[in-house]
């Protein structure tokens, strides 16, 4: 009598997965394909467009530009370990975002708005595809963070 064959997940002691982990892979990518757009977008908006971020759009960068070259470094090395430091990096620019959004939606009081002088995201010539940039910026981080998840619950003998 013959025994089913069996397929096995063999993490290599760096967390780097073999062939049998390679879909986690796809969202490693698509992670990183998010916060590339995300990231040549700010930018092209505020060197091609001339358009000076607010201070918030500044935060919000500061979290969004690192994500774009570790989940490069991590989708390249197919390295699932990477959610312990993309994943905050992450929720970090969300609640950012997701404050902005608050602010640009009008539900946060006036009284407290940090990006009501200067450079201000709610001018019309601030949207893409007819979406204000802190809403797309909060899409980012979401869609980021989400795509994260499946990696965090690859086991790893890191």
């Amino acid at each position: 009598m013959s025994q089913p064959a069996t397929t096995r997940h063999v993490t290599m002691p760096d967390g780097l997965l073999t062939t049998a982990g390679r879909h986690t892979w796809a969202y490693l990518f698509t992670a990183w394909i998010i916060a590339l757009a995300a990231t040549a977008g700010a930018l092209f908006i505020g060197e091609v467009m001339g358009q000076t971020p607010c201070n918030l759009c500044w935060h919000q960068r500061v979290f969004m530009f690192p994500l774009a070259v570790i989940l490069a470094v991590a989708t390249f090395r197919e390295d699932t370990g990477i959610w312990r430091y993309a994943l905050p990096i992450a929720g970090l620019g969300w609640l950012i975002a997701a404050f902005h959004s608050l602010l640009y939606a009008g539900i946060t009081p006036e009284a407290i708005k940090p990006c009501g002088q200067g450079p201000s995201c709610s001018s019309a010539d601030m949207t893409v595809l007819g979406l204000p940039l802190p809403y797309l910026s909060l899409a980012a981080f979401t869609a980021i963070a989400v795509l994260l998840i499946p990696a965090s619950r690859k086991k790893s003998n890191v």
